[in-house]
């Protein structure tokens, strides 16, 4: 049962791995430092095994219209509020956890809601990854204001002490 609805769920997929044939130099989201990461340093990145960069593009042309990144990292379980910190065996002191560090969408493109299918992508990879590598939820780490109240819309909650921000494995697979 689990498989069929991991199966359903890879069907929604819209994004790929980014490779030499995206076309990423013309990206503009207005932040400059997301920009120059996909220009200059993502590839680099998904050679190096440090993030994966995935990238949803123009059919056509292979223009980068938006981009997301995943990686592991661990979270101190004293960030967490209380309610969520006890749901986990006081024995770990690090849960598993995907990273989305960044996610950007070419200005060109405003209008397509690609910020929203880029965040609901990266859910459906990290939820069908956290079968076969242990992740107990997403952080985001927002840029700014703005990036804050867009992930909060989704459920995200913020962390103790972090600028960071969590959404439960739970949480999402109920989004499916």
């Amino acid at each position: 049962m689990v498989k069929n609805q991991l199966n359903e769920l890879g069907e929604l997929i819209e994004s790929e791995l980014l490779d030499s044939t995206h076309h990423k130099d013309g990206f503009r989201c207005g932040e400059p430092l997301l920009d120059g990461y996909l220009q200059f340093q993502a590839s680099q990145d998904v050679r190096r095994k440090i993030s994966a960069c995935f990238v949803i593009g123009e059919p056509v042309t292979n223009r980068v219209k938006g981009y997301y990144t995943l990686s592991n990292l661990s979270l101190s379980s004293s960030d967490l509020p209380e309610q969520l910190a006890k749901k986990y065996p006081k024995s770990y002191s690090q849960l598993p956890v995907t990273l989305l560090g960044r996610l950007a969408r070419d200005q060109r493109n405003t209008g397509e809601r690609l910020g929203e299918r880029l965040l609901l992508d990266a859910f459906i990879r990290s939820y069908i990854a956290s079968f076969t590598v242990g992740s107990v939820a997403i952080i985001a780490d927002p840029i700014h204001e703005q990036a804050k109240k867009f992930y909060l819309a989704y459920g995200f909650i913020e962390l103790i002490n972090s600028p960071k921000m969590f959404i439960s494995m739970k949480t999402v697979a109920q989004l499916f």
